[in-house]
C-alpha cells in the first residue's frame, strides 16, 4: 500500500498563488467555456485545505456540482507542487472512463501553461488485460463448471478474442468493440495471483498488464477502482504506487466494494475444479482432496441448515479442519514441483501458479471459518467481543459456505485512513441529514475528519415534487396491491409515459411491467429483457416510454431532458430480513447498545432512496416528480430519517396535486 511519508526533496513550495486551486479552477472553467459554480469553488478550496492540513474530508456534492473538477484540480496542484502521486478511486467503469478520457486531458491542457506537463494513467487489475501466455494455452471452454448449452457461444467468443489479440495495442477488455462473457474472458486472462511473473513469463516484455502498469510510474494522478484500492489496503504487497493522498469518488459504495473484496467462499463445484487441476501435478493429492470435498458436501447438505452459523454447527470445526488438511496436502504437493523445473514449459508453469493461488485462497477461507468458530466459543465464555467475521450457508445445494467481515471499518481505519489523507465524495453521504452513518461505516474516528455539503446548483424545491402515497396500504409479501397498481396507472398516464420505475425486486418489476402493458398505451421496457445500456438508450430516445427495473437502475442512470419526468419507487428498499451479513451487523449494533435497525436497515434504505430519487433532476432544466408508493415514508418514525436523506423536493401527499403537476409538464 502507499506510504504517507513524502519524499524529502518534494516539500510544498511557498508559491501559493501558482498552486492556488481556486485560481486554477477558474483557468480550467474558462478554458472549457463554462461558468463558475459556488459549490464547486467551495469544494475545491476545502479539498486543498484538507490536503495541506493532512486531515480527512467528506464532501457531499449533488448532481451538477462538477465535483470531478473540484477534486482533480487541488489533487493535481498538490501532486505537481510536491512531485508526488495522487490516487483517485471510483466505483464504476463509466466514471473511470470519464476521468481518463475527458476530464483529465482537458484539465492538463488548460493548466499546462501554469503547471507544465501533467501526467495521468489508469490502473486496473491484471485480469482486465489479455494474457499472452494464457492465449497459448488450450482453452477450457468445455469446463464442467460451464453450462453445456453455453459451450458453443463461449467457444466462438474465445476464438474472437484470439483473433483480436493480434490487432489490439493495449489488450484492455474495455477496448473490445463487442462484449464477451466473463467465462470467455477468463480463458484469455489471469488474476494477479495466477500470473507467473514477468521475469519468468516468455511474454514478459510484451505483457499488456505490465505495459499499463509502467504508464502509472511517476504519474501525477492515477485513476483506479475501489476493488483495487481494497486489495492494496488489505494485502502485504504494493499494488498502487507510493502515495499519500487518496480521493474516493462514489464513496457511498466504498463499504460494499470493500466487503465484496474481503468475502470468500467454500463452494463444492469450485473446489472440485481445483482438485482436478491438482491432478496435473499429483494424482494422489488430487484424489484425496476430491474425497474430502465429497465428505464436506455430504456434511453440509445433511447436517447444516441454510443461514448464519451462530451458534457454530455441530462438528463444523472438525469437518473444516479435515478439509483444510487435505487442501494443505495438495498445496504442498503442487508447490514441491519447482517453478524452475517448468521453465521450458510456460503453460504448465502458469497452471502451477494458478492452482497454488486457488489452494491458498481456500486455505485462507478455512482459517477464517475456524477462527470464527473459536471466537464464538470465547464469546460464550462471557466475552462481549463479536467475532471479526460472519459465516453462513447460502440457500441451495453444493455446500456453499460464505465468510465476510462483520465490519470493514477496522480494516479501513488501519490500512487506509491511518496511512493516507483521504478525501471522500459523493452525491449521497449525509444520511438522515448527517455524515455520521457513513463515517462509522468507513471507520473514520472522531476529530480526524471534517465534513462539507456543497449542495447542488439545482433548485430542487422549485424543480421537483416528492409525492408520498400515504393513503395506500403498506406493501406486503404478496406483491403490489390493486390500489398501488391503479395509483401507478394514474401517475404514468398523467406524465405521458416518461417514467422510471424503481422496484425492490425483479419479481415486482416484472409484475408491474405486465400489469401496465395491459392498461397503458406506452412502450414499457423492463430490466432483464435486454442489457441495461440498451434499455436506458431506448428509454432515453423514446420520449413517451416507461422503464422498470431493480437495483442496477437505482444508481448511475443519467437521463436528462423530457424523457424522464416521473420516478416511481414501489417500496422502501430495506435489505432482506434474512440477509445473514446485514442481520449480523444489526445484531452487533444492538449488542453494543446502538439501534441496529437504524444503523443498518434504515441507513441501507436511505442510501438507495437518495440514489433513486437523484435520477429525477439531472440538469438545471429538468422538472418532475418522485412518487413513493410506500406510506411508511410518511407514517413511520424512521420515515423522517429516510426523507432527510433525499433531495430537498417540495413535498405533498396529494395525488390530485401531483397528477395536475405532471399534466402541466406534458403540455409544456
Amino acid at each position: 500500500m502507499g506510504s504517507n511519508t513524502r519524499q524529502t526533496d518534494a516539500q510544498p513550495s511557498n508559491d501559493n498563488e501558482k498552486y492556488d486551486a481556486e485560481r486554477l479552477l477558474d483557468t480550467v472553467v474558462t478554458a472549457m467555456g463554462g461558468a463558475r459554480r459556488d459549490g464547486q469553488s467551495r469544494m475545491t478550496s476545502s479539498i486543498q485545505k484538507a490536503i495541506r492540513m493532512e486531515k480527512h474530508l467528506a464532501v457531499q456534492a449533488g448532481t451538477g456540482t462538477g465535483k470531478s473538477l473540484a477534486y482533480l484540480i487541488p489533487a493535481i496542484a498538490h501532486a505537481v507542487e510536491t512531485d508526488t502521486t495522487i490516487v483517485v478511486s471510483t466505483a464504476t467503469i463509466a466514471l473511470q472512463r470519464q476521468l481518463i478520457s475527458r476530464d483529465l486531458p482537458r484539465i492538463a491542457a488548460a493548466l499546462k501553461p501554469k503547471l507544465g506537463e501533467i501526467t495521468f494513467a489508469i490502473l486496473k487489475g491484471r485480469s482486465n488485460y489479455l494474457c499472452l501466455n494464457k492465449l497459448g494455452v488450450e482453452d477450457d471452454s468445455e469446463s464442467p463448471l460451464i453450462d453445456p448449452s453455453q459451450i458453443s457461444r463461449i467457444g466462438r467468443q474465445v476464438k474472437e478474442l484470439h483473433e483480436w489479440a493480434s490487432d489490439t495495442n493495449d489488450g484492455d477488455r474495455d477496448s473490445l468493440e463487442s462484449s464477451v462473457s466473463d467465462l470467455a474472458w477468463k480463458q484469455v486472462s489471469v488474476t494477479a495471483n495466477e500470473c507467473i511473473g514477468a521475469s519468468r513469463c516468455p511474454h514478459g516484455e510484451d505483457c499488456f498488464a505490465e505495459r499499463a502498469r509502467d504508464k502509472t510510474r511517476d504519474a501525477h494522478v492515477i485513476v483506479t477502482n475501489h476493488a483495487l484500492l481494497a486489495i492494496d489496503a488489505l494485502s502485504d504487497g504494493h499494488i498502487l504506487p507510493e502515495h499519500d493522498i487518496v480521493i474516493v469518488d462514489e464513496a457511498h459504495e466504498l463499504d460494499g466494494r470493500i466487503t465484496s473484496v474481503a468475502t470468500q467462499e467454500l463452494a463444492a463445484p469450485g473446489m472440485r475444479a481445483t482438485a482436478r487441476r491438482v491432478a496435473k501435478f499429483d494424482d494422489q493429492a488430487s484424489s484425496s482432496l476430491m474425497n474430502s470435498i465429497d465428505d464436506w458436501q455430504s456434511y453440509i447438505d445433511a447436517a447444516v441448515d441454510d443461514g448464519r452459523w451462530k451458534p457454530f454447527p455441530d462438528d463444523a470445526a472438525g469437518n473444516v479442519e479435515d478439509l483444510r488438511k487435505h487442501i494443505n496436502t495438495a498445496f504442498t504437493a503442487v508447490h514441491s514441483v519447482s517453478a524452475d523445473s517448468l521453465s521450458s514449459d510456460p503453460e504448465k508453469a502458469a497452471e502451477r501458479q494458478a492452482v497454488l493461488s486457488a489452494l491458498d485462497e481456500l486455505l485462507h477461507t478455512c482459517a477464517r471459518i475456524l477462527s470464527y468458530g473459536n471466537q464464538l466459543e470465547q464469546q460464550g465464555r462471557n466475552t462481549s467481543h463479536e467475532p471479526d467475521d460472519v459465516v453462513w450457508k447460502e440457500n441451495g445445494e453444493n455446500g456453499r459456505v460464505m465468510v465476510a467481515p462483520l465490519s470493514v471499518a477496522p480494516l479501513l481505519s488501519k490500512n487506509l485512513f491511518d496511512a493516507n489523507t483521504v478525501i471522500l465524495t459523493s452525491a449521497t453521504l449525509a444520511l438522515g441529514g448527517k455524515f455520521d452513518a457513513m463515517a462509522a461505516q468507513w471507520g473514520l474516528r472522531k476529530n480526524t475528519y471534517t465534513t462539507l455539503d456543497v449542495g447542488t446548483p439545482f433548485d430542487a424545491r422549485r424543480s421537483g415534487i416528492l409525492y408520498v402515497a400515504d393513503h395506500l396500504p403498506p406493501p406486503g409479501r404478496d406483491g403490489m396491491s390493486q390500489q398501488a397498481v391503479e395509483e401507478m396507472r394514474t401517475l404514468i398516464t398523467a406524465a405521458g409515459g416518461r417514467t422510471l420505475g424503481l422496484f425492490s425486486s425483479r419479481r415486482a418489476a416484472d409484475a408491474a411491467a405486465h400489469a401496465m402493458r395491459e392498461i397503458l398505451p406506452f412502450d414499457i421496457y423492463c430490466q432483464g429483457e435486454d442489457s441495461i445500456g440498451a434499455l436506458v438508450t431506448s428509454f432515453s430516445n423514446n420520449e413517451n416510454s416507461v422503464l422498470f427495473g431493480t437495483l442496477s437502475l437505482w444508481q448511475g442512470v443519467d437521463v436528462p431532458g423530457p424523457s424522464l419526468s416521473l420516478v416511481i419507487i414501489d417500496r422502501l428498499p430495506f435489505p432482506r430480513p434474512d440477509d445473514p451479513l446485514l442481520k449480523a451487523r444489526s445484531d452487533a449494533a444492538n449488542a453494543a447498545g446502538r439501534n441496529g435497525f437504524m444503523e443498518v436497515s434504515a441507513a441501507h434504505a436511505a442510501l438507495l432512496m437518495a440514489q433513486g430519487s437523484g435520477r429525477l433532476l439531472r440538469s438545471v432544466d429538468d422538472r418532475g416528480v418522485v412518487a413513493v408508493l410506500d406510506p411508511r415514508l410518511a407514517t413511520k418514525r424512521y420515515g423522517s430519517f429516510i426523507a432527510a436523506s433525499l433531495p430537498d423536493l417540495w413535498r405533498t401527499t396529494s395525488l390530485e396535486q401531483t397528477r395536475d403537476a405532471l399534466k402541466r409538464l406534458v403540455k409544456k
